[in-house]
């Protein structure tokens, strides 16, 4: 996986916790996952990696399902998150894919 990938599912998971309109915390833990990937893309830097232009890309193209899946991921990296968030989002996919099928 290159560096530009783990962006990219990073600002994708940002997203699927934006998504949990549920969950009362969500914009303590928004700041945190900002902060967490602020500092990724400063340790670990890229000049052929338009930012802002991905994050466009993803908000509106990427399916809420991978969203999701990739919040957990980036919530897993990160510390002191909420096992409540992880659970929500876990049911949230859970009940995508029982309308899938």
């Amino acid at each position: 996986m290159e560096i530009e990938d783990t962006y990219r599912y990073m600002i994708s998971g940002y997203f699927g916790v934006r998504a949990m309109d549920n969950y009362d915390l969500k914009e303590y833990v928004l700041q945190d996952m900002e902060q967490y990937i602020r500092d990724f893309i400063e340790q670990n830097p890229s000049s052929s990696f338009d930012f802002s232009l991905e994050v466009e890309r993803i908000k509106d193209t990427v399916p809420l399902k991978t969203k999701l899946q990739d919040a957990l991921l980036v919530l897993n990296k990160m510390e002191d998150v909420s096992i409540d968030l992880i659970l929500q989002i876990k049911r949230r996919l859970k009940d995508i894919q029982e309308e899938i099928v």
